[in-house]
């Protein structure tokens, strides 16, 4: 059985993120994408269109001089627009380490993700790492 479309989407974009390929992960978010990152810390927040998300990626790989890794453990489908994705996720920055396990809801229309919302077991730990 082959995997559903909005499956596949998920996984190109973990594989691009993987690479740091920020033009290959571009062309999977649609202009107007929303990208929304949990917490409290100073990344935290909601950033609207392709341009803020690709800096704010950007950000992430130089400010973890590119040890930021999202493992992806699986993808679940609808069928109606929507797929989430699990990953563990690791980096280092500032002689800290993060650990985590997180996921990403993402809702897809056509071929390309429209909104995106990050998820995280350990806010505490995350405001931590990035404060």
């Amino acid at each position: 059985m082959a995997e559903h479309p909005h499956a596949q989407l998920v996984r190109k974009g973990y594989e691009a993120f993987s690479r740091g390929d920020l033009d290959a992960l571009s062309g999977l978010l649609a202009g107007d994408c929303t990208y929304h990152f949990p917490g409290s810390n100073p990344l935290s927040g909601d950033y609207k269109g392709r341009d803020a998300i690709l800096d704010v990626l950007r950000r992430f790989f130089e400010e973890t001089n590119g040890t930021l890794k999202a493992d992806l453990r699986h993808v679940l489908v609808d069928g109606r627009g929507h797929a989430v994705s699990l990953h563990h996720s690791t980096a280092e920055r500032r002689g800290k380490r993060v650990e985590l396990e997180g996921g990403i809801v993402f809702r897809i229309v056509g071929d390309k993700a429209t909104d995106l919302d990050e998820c995280f077991d350990d806010l505490d730990a995350l405001d931590d790492f990035w404060s």
